[in-house]
């Protein structure tokens, strides 16, 4: 079995789970880092230490779960502002790792003096390319 480098992925995904209404902490100490914004999902958490009990009803608290992508070279500066404002030992009782993530589409950057967004054309031109052609 081959094994895969993925120490040169351009992109890491954070993802942060939290107590619900802690997500806009997390991404605000993500922006503060230097993180550019967010996708906030829904879930519930099942582990051991999650059910509460009240009245002799099972209650399973309500997460928040958080992904940031970024420049890798960004990822750890960001999980450690993350953690920091909600992380295991607060109120939000937050978890974060990083995965590498080896493809990315769609990630808009800033755009650097002199640059321009593509025309219509320069995007069918490049998408073109990667066509099949018909024989």
């Amino acid at each position: 079995m081959k094994k895969t480098d993925y120490s040169e992925a351009e992109y890491r995904c954070i993802i942060t789970i939290v107590n619900r209404g802690y997500a806009d902490q997390v991404i605000d100490a993500a922006r503060d880092a230097g993180a550019r914004g967010g996708t906030i999902l829904y879930a519930r958490g099942t582990g051991i230490h999650e059910t509460e009990k009240f009245m002799n009803i099972a209650i399973t608290p309500e997460k928040e779960m958080i992904l940031i992508l970024v420049k890798k070279e960004l990822a750890k500066t960001i999980t450690q502002a993350i953690l920091v404002t909600a992380g295991l030992k607060t109120k939000g009782r937050g978890i974060s790792f990083i995965l590498p993530v080896t493809d990315a589409l769609g990630m808009v950057t800033p755009l650097e003096e002199g640059e321009h967004l593509p025309t219509d054309d320069e995007i069918d031109a490049m998408t073109a390319a990667d066509e099949p052609v018909e024989e």
